[in-house]
């Protein structure tokens, strides 16, 4: 479990699924091998998740190998995460109200006892253990048993969602607001008002080739409640009409700049946004800040080669830049800050997200009726 920081190797990683492992995705994507057997998914969405490459470059690469029909299980799952950004876009509410609420589980909590041994390991749940110390060494975890963890968590441990969402947030080298989020709302139950997901030994020890004992859970936990309802509210994404000759603000979302549809615009100076814990609601560990960090230097020494001005600064010193625009850094930590400080400050979307984020109001199996009208209008 190696992520190097840098867009040489996410392609490279990109194009080693592609060729080798890419056919047998959907038969035996749900299994967890191990840390050590990563070969049935591609470990590609820390990447995705920075922008070091995009959603698109890589559903191209799958249909250049496959039809749509065999890299369908795939291709859903890589938009899994646009169609998250989207739902959240459009109720921002959610996240505002997470932070909220994490606020007071976190005061309330923070000396109890079984969750210090849920984040320290010792809860003497075997698979949930190991999962634990995996994810503190290599800041991932296989998508099954993330929801597996959460589940277990939330329904035998008897814990917040909300805090088991921090911790993801803490140490996932992929984790984004909207994903983690609304992905643990709906293992809760929240999410989908009613469904929740409960792990079970039998499921546990089937996709993990029998890797576990000791896996006593909680299987007939009701699903979580809350009153809270979001309704829609209508944000513009669009891009101004004629882009000026300004400075560009890019954050660690978006960190391939010379593949997006802006490239060829002229900006002044590009600045690339670091923002370490000093800014963050959720404080991150070192080894993820220093992932990110690494891929924006990355960014940088790709932006030089290409003679691009730029420079990375810390984000309290966007107060001393002016005449700019920023690519949108979506909904979470980045743009609370922009949000806090009100600057004012004009965003640009991806063509991608303005034109997929439409179909993000109602739940994923209607946004993925339209996931072949999305890759047609733009493959």
């Amino acid at each position: 479990m190696i992520f190097e920081a840098s867009r040489a190797k996410a392609v490279d990683k990109l194009n080693h699924f592609v060729e080798n492992n890419l056919s047998e995705y959907s038969k035996l994507r749900n299994f967890d091998f191990g840390p050590d057997n990563r070969s049935n998914i591609s470990c590609l969405s820390p990447y995705i998740t920075h922008g070091v490459i995009n959603e698109l470059e890589v559903i191209d690469k799958s249909l250049k190998k496959f039809s749509f029909a065999k890299n369908e299980k795939f291709i859903q799952e890589v938009l899994w995460r646009i169609y998250w950004k989207g739902w959240l876009e459009l109720r921002p509410n959610v996240w505002s109200d997470y932070l909220s609420e994490l606020r007071e589980f976190r005061e309330k909590y923070k000396n109890k006892q079984n969750y210090l041994n849920a984040i320290e390991g010792k809860t003497n749940i075997e698979c949930f253990d190991q999962w634990i110390n995996e994810l503190k060494d290599n800041n991932y975890l296989h998508n099954h048993t993330r929801m597996w963890f959460a589940s277990i968590w939330i329904f035998t441990l008897g814990l917040p969602w909300q805090l088991g969402a921090e911790f993801f947030m803490q140490h996932l080298f992929d984790g984004d607001a909207a994903s983690n989020t609304l992905g643990w709302r709906w293992v809760a139950g929240i999410q989908t008002k009613g469904k929740h997901y409960l792990a079970s030994e039998w499921n546990i020890k089937k996709f993990t080739n029998n890797r576990f004992q000791n896996i006593k859970l909680n299987e007939n936990a009701a699903p979580k409640i809350s009153e809270k309802h979001y309704s829609i509210i209508n944000q513009n994404f669009n891009n101004p009409k004629n882009l000026e000759e300004k400075n560009l603000l890019i954050f660690e979302n978006n960190l391939s700049f010379e593949i997006m549809e802006f490239k060829k615009n002229n900006f002044k100076k590009i600045y690339l946004i670091s923002n370490k814990n000093e800014n963050r609601s959720i404080k991150l560990s070192e080894k993820l800040v220093k992932f990110k960090s690494l891929l924006i230097e990355d960014q940088e020494q790709r932006l030089k080669e290409k003679s691009i001005n730029c420079e990375i600064i810390d984000i309290s010193e966007i107060k001393n830049i002016e005449n700019c625009y920023s690519l949108y850094p979506n909904i979470g930590e980045n743009l609370d800050y922009l949000n806090s400080n009100n600057f004012k400050i004009d965003f640009l979307y991806r063509k991608l997200d303005q034109f997929s984020w439409q179909y993000c109001n109602k739940g994923f199996f209607n946004f993925k009726s339209y996931i072949p009208k999305i890759i047609s209008t733009f493959n």
